[in-house]
């Protein structure tokens, strides 16, 4: 027995023909680290980590244990400029390649939601052509049952009829 649903029944089928998508930038080695580490910059890892690095560079600056950047603090505004020359584009590619992966989940969720209304409407159709049997039977059961009522009556009739011959038969 195969544990494995069948593809049709698959809740991600139609996610499956995307599962292996190249974005635009490619899927190399690079790609996915710069994307990662595009995505690490909005975390609050990243802006706590910063915030203590500045922190100190300006305190031991200001208070004289080291003398290597001192107010304004020329060095420490170009490591901002060099971090902010490659966290662009970084941010970029990573918004870039989730828009493109966005846009093919967005594609077989549309799939997916045709192929439920599809499925809906079969549904649909098939219930109401079983309703129209269902009331098909019910005729018929009426019209039989008419049918035995009448023969019934019939029945009941010459019953009495035959009785009664019988009866005066005997007198």
């Amino acid at each position: 027995m195969n544990n494995e649903p069948e593809n049709n029944n698959h809740h991600f089928r139609f996610h499956m023909p995307f599962s292996r998508m190249f974005s635009v930038f490619g899927d190399d080695w690079f790609s996915l680290k710069a994307e990662a580490f595009a995505r690490f910059f909005g975390t609050p890892v990243f802006l706590i980590a910063q915030t203590i690095i500045v922190a100190t560079w300006i305190t031991l600056n200001l208070t004289g244990i080291v003398k290597f950047d001192l107010y304004p603090f020329i060095l420490l505004n170009l490591a901002f400029s060099l971090q902010a020359a490659y966290a662009a584009p970084l941010i970029l590619l990573a918004q870039t390649r989730q828009a493109d992966r966005d846009k093919v989940h967005a594609e077989a969720d549309a799939q997916h939601r045709e192929s439920l209304a599809s499925a809906s409407e079969e549904r649909e159709i098939f219930a109401r052509k079983q309703s129209e049997q269902l009331l098909q039977l019910m005729e018929r059961n009426n019209k039989l049952t008419e049918i035995t009522i009448g023969l019934s009556e019939r029945i009941e009739s010459l019953t009495k009829e035959i009785h009664g011959k019988f009866i005066d038969e005997q007198k």
